[in-house]
């Protein structure tokens, strides 16, 4: 229920604030118990091969050195479910930048210097680390990232696309993208008598703990995993990464307590990135632009360490009206990093084809692209054929075009200028699903008023602390002050990782029902609350134990102006606009705040952020914020988010959506369709750095 007075849907101030601001609160590295000692890790420097010789002994001579660990010394692991974290277990090295020893010293100084120094003998063997789409290692997989089947069919594709009026065949390029959130990935480690604690950034510390148990032989209940602040992660911590284990691993070793911080050019090759991927896109359509037939064919590469598919394909089988269709994926394993979840996986990349591809369907049929889109509204979840539990795309985009005066736009590319800058405008449709895991929460409530929600939710940035206390202090009709919320610790009531998009549908649904349970409880207590207090226990399990009926999904839509330079092919987003439906809106602060900074890496990824696989060396020539870049304040001119309501009784409790990937998807091809109108060259290949840009604009042209 909602009250007169409820804090939920207002834009109540962080929580944790104040505690960031003034350097109160504390991750992962910046924990240092008694005795600490330092770790750094050493990368293969092949792309493949095996170690021969490990020169420990010179480095063990260096000032304050206390360890060299490597597959010759260091203790040995259990099998984990994430092969990733087999580190320093055989001599086999996989891709270049697999850890293969690890210094610990007394200092981070001596760490890293006599980490430098070790020298490390290989039997190189030849490697491959290049994507193609004639690779004779290419094969269909059984399902994709998350689990969804890599290929499905409807209709007659062959017969009905040659047969369409109106036809696109595309193809779309991205290089592999880093996550590089602001805190590297770190660790601090220290056993007690038997028992680990960790102090982990990390996205998710239950996963964190159960992984370390698993590795080491442990009960849970022998380790606590702490993740009070992290400071951002974009899917990259969503699972243990190597430095957990590796601190871990040293701590033991040592007997002392060991901290544990990768330093940032070691990131792209063992924390996950977002795989580069070959797109093929073929739409046909009548004269009216309903599409008659689709196909969404996806080329990418995985690792030869785990299967990792990144799912580009699966949008198509949620946006468009479409009888006969074609989706699918295939993947080779090369010597290369293994990826993984990057913001909006499969979601980002997928859209960006997609959405690019609608935008040359109505170049060729002639129709504006807000209309186009309109007109291929779905009554039905397309491949699945499951009523959509909401989707109010269309409002979206009308509202989006409304607030962008859209309808002033001349269609006819490249005919805007400002000087020595080509203007345009374009727009994309954006969808992310709506995820929800078994959560767990307590709630108590004390005698002077004031109550406690504890459950082991992840605050990665997102807000979520002040989320929780709002659906709490709702459920509860008490003021928002009155509650506090604590997170990030495995010892509290277990809880999913923040991931998905579906922390705060996971978590909040189990502290509405904990909450709920409690305000009963007191209801019972004529004579107030006891001295103890009063505590009410709950869990989700039941309620997320059958699939709903429904398709749930998020949506929105993006509309970019830009320019490129005719003198330099510098293309600049002048204005970024986003209008979303996802559900309701629990904190507009926050809520802002997650957009907004999907829509900034959206700017990234299409102009920017760029990675090229070295294919002499094996491993990624853009590995720091110098020569990798991120979109910076001055590339953010005018961007705006906006939403609108929307009232879904299919979701969970609050009635919310997800809200931390939808940002991201769809605006890359809001900029490329921009660009498209800019200048009138299409260009398919992200992201659009001003060498592929200018020999389309500039006097030579």
């Amino acid at each position: 229920m909602t009250h007169a007075h409820s804090p939920l849907g207002t834009p109540a101030v962080r929580a944790e604030a104040r505690a960031k601001v003034t350097g109160a609160a504390r991750y992962g590295a910046e924990h240092t118990p008694p005795g600490c000692a330092y770790a750094v890790p050493v990368p293969a420097t092949v792309a493949r091969g095996r170690v021969t010789a490990v020169h420990d002994d010179e480095v063990l001579a260096l000032p304050g050195v206390h360890a060299v660990l490597s597959h010759e010394n260091a203790p040995r692991l259990k099998e984990p479910d994430d092969p990733i974290l087999a580190v320093l277990q055989n001599d086999r090295v996989p891709h270049r930048g697999w850890y293969v020893a690890l210094v610990v010293a007394d200092t981070p100084e001596n760490a890293a210097a006599a980490a430098e120094a070790l020298r490390v003998e290989y039997a190189a063997e030849e490697h491959d680390v290049t994507l193609t789409t004639g690779h004779p290692g290419l094969y269909t997989p059984e399902e994709a990232n998350s689990g969804v089947p890599a290929v499905r069919e409807r209709g007659d594709f062959d017969t009905a696309c040659p047969a369409a009026a109106v036809r696109v065949d595309a193809t779309y390029t991205m290089s592999a993208q880093h996550n590089h959130p602001m805190e590297p990935h770190a660790s601090t480690a220290r056993w007690d008598d038997g028992r680990l604690t960790v102090y982990d950034s990390s996205q998710g510390s239950t996963k964190v703990r159960d992984a370390l148990a698993q590795v080491f032989a442990l009960e849970k209940r022998q380790i606590t995993v702490v993740s009070e602040h992290v400071g951002g992660g974009f899917g990259s911590k969503g699972t243990p990464r190597p430095q957990v284990v590796l601190a871990a691993m040293a701590a033991r070793h040592t007997g002392r307590p060991v901290k544990l911080a990768l330093p940032r050019r070691q990131l792209a090759a063992v924390v996950g990135h977002r795989a580069p991927t070959v797109q093929r896109v073929r739409l046909g359509a009548g004269a009216d632009g309903v599409i008659t037939a689709l196909a969404h064919e996806v080329v990418t590469q995985t690792s030869t360490v785990k299967e990792f598919v990144e799912q580009a394909a699966v949008p198509a089988r949620v946006m468009y009206t479409s009888p006969h269709s074609r989706t699918g994926h295939r993947v080779v394993a090369l010597d290369v990093p293994s990826p993984s979840w990057m913001r909006a996986p499969g979601e980002a990349s997928g859209m960006y084809a997609l959405e690019s591809a609608m935008d040359e369907l109505a170049v060729a049929a002639g129709i504006d692209p807000v209309e186009l889109r309109l007109r291929n509204e779905p009554e039905t979840e397309p491949d699945s054929g499951s009523p959509f539990s909401s989707r109010h795309l269309a409002e979206c985009l009308r509202e989006g075009a409304r607030r962008f005066g859209w309808e002033e736009r001349d269609p006819r590319p490249g005919v805007r200028r400002d000087g020595d800058l080509l203007l345009g405008t374009g727009v994309a449709a954006a969808t992310y699903p709506v995820l929800v895991s078994p959560s767990a929460a307590t709630a108590h409530a004390a005698p002077d008023g004031t109550y406690l929600v504890r459950v082991n939710a992840t605050d990665i940035g997102t807000g979520a602390r002040t989320v929780l206390a709002q659906i709490a202090a709702d459920v509860l009709d008490a003021p928002l002050e009155s509650v506090r919320v604590e997170i990030g610790s495995s010892d509290l009531p277990v809880a999913p990782l923040a991931g998905g998009s579906s922390g705060t549908a996971s978590w909040g649904w189990a502290v509405h029902k904990a909450c709920a349970l409690l305000a009963e409880r007191l209801r019972e207590s004529p004579g107030g609350v006891p001295a103890g207090g009063i505590t009410a226990t709950a869990d989700t399990e039941r309620e997320l134990a059958e699939d709903p009926p429904y398709a749930r999904h998020a949506f929105g839509a993006h509309f970019a102006e830009v320019q490129a330079d005719t003198v330099t092919g510098e293309v600049r987003v002048r204005r970024l606009l986003g209008v979303y439906a996802a559900g309701r809106v629990l904190n507009p602060r926050t809520a802002r705040s997650q957009f907004i900074g999907g829509m900034t890496m959206g700017i990234g990824m299409a102009l920017t952020e760029h990675s090229t696989m070295d294919p002499a060396f094996g491993d990624f020539a853009e590995h720091d914020l110098a020569s990798y870049h991120v979109p910076a304040c001055a590339d953010v001119r005018s961007i705006e988010a906006h939403w609108v309501d929307e009232d879904d009784p299919h979701l969970n409790p609050m009635g919310s959506k997800g809200i931390g990937e939808i940002g991201i998807v769809g605006t890359a091809a809001a900029i490329a369709n921009a660009v498209h109108h800019a200048t009138g060259a299409r260009l398919r290949d992200l992201p659009l750095t001003p060498d592929k840009v200018l020999p389309h604009v500039g006097p030579a042209r």
